[in-house]
């Protein structure tokens, strides 16, 4: 064969052959396109999240935690919007996590003590609260919140020594009274109770949730007018004759104290 019909010949195998090529080159699967990286959002974006309700919170911030599980803002956030749905071990659980990465991360630590106190399981919860104390002795979230840890674990001299050290840094405290008041409540001695949570309520820093439980403890010690009085200052109509009706059929049925520290509060929703 002549060096011309060769070069004639191949080009028609090429060509015979063009169309097989492209038919297996159509039935392979594309290359993946790879999804363009998430960003975490701007501070504007962020701060508007801030101002939302809690299940909204919960969503946006486990989000950017997962984005970047270094972000030492956003899993603290996710489980306090958490813990605010009563998702207690689910905040928890997010606080636990941070530390894995975030082993110093402070905010962490508290968060993990308040999901695991809430979730009734405060046992876990002393560690993390023990870290953070060590890390800054000068601040009283920590003592406070070791002193309901160690009153839920039946340790009743810590948590008297935690209470009294985290009084000590914030004299008067509003938070740290109230939480001694309830360990009180929940041991059935509202008459220890009543005037811890005078104390808390005098405070300008008083929660709504202080001046509830000083009308909770209020009633239960048989001084149910002076309970409605403060209910009806701090709650619209409907609210506050649903809870002189909780208090009412308590102070009549003579309840259990545990039982009733508890209902209390989730009708607070705390």
């Amino acid at each position: 064969m002549s060096r011309t019909s060769a070069c004639i010949a191949t080009a028609v195998l090429l060509a015979l052959a063009s169309p097989a090529l492209a038919q297996t080159a159509r039935s392979q699967p594309a290359a993946p396109v790879a999804a363009a990286p998430r960003t975490p959002a701007d501070a504007q974006t962020r701060a508007a999240y801030d101002r939302a309700d809690p299940l909204a919170r919960s969503v946006f911030w486990s989000d950017q935690a997962e984005i970047n599980p270094m972000d030492p803002i956003a899993g603290v956030k996710a489980a306090q919007a958490l813990r605010e749905l009563g998702r207690n071990a689910e905040a928890a659980d997010i606080a636990q996590r941070i530390l894995l990465v975030q082993p110093n991360n402070y905010d962490a630590m508290l968060e993990v003590g308040r999901g695991y106190i809430a979730h009734g399981q405060a046992f876990y919860g002393i560690e993390a609260l023990e870290r953070a104390r060590d890390a800054q002795p000068g601040d009283w979230r920590p003592w406070s919140l070791l002193g309901t840890a160690y009153e839920q674990v039946r340790r009743a001299d810590d948590a008297q020594q935690a209470w009294a050290q985290a009084l000590a840094i914030s004299p008067e405290n509003p938070d740290v009274l109230a939480n001694m008041a309830v360990s009180a409540m929940t041991q059935g001695d509202m008459a220890a109770a009543e005037p811890l949570l005078r104390r808390a309520a005098a405070q300008p820093t008083a929660s709504l949730k202080v001046k509830l439980n000083l009308a909770m403890a209020v009633g239960l010690n048989g001084k149910m007018g002076e309970a409605e009085q403060m209910l009806r200052r701090v709650l619209p109509p409907d609210q506050a004759d649903q809870n002189l009706a909780w208090l009412r059929a308590r102070a009549e049925g003579g309840p259990r104290a545990v039982d009733s520290a508890r209902t209390w509060n989730s009708l607070q929703g705390g």
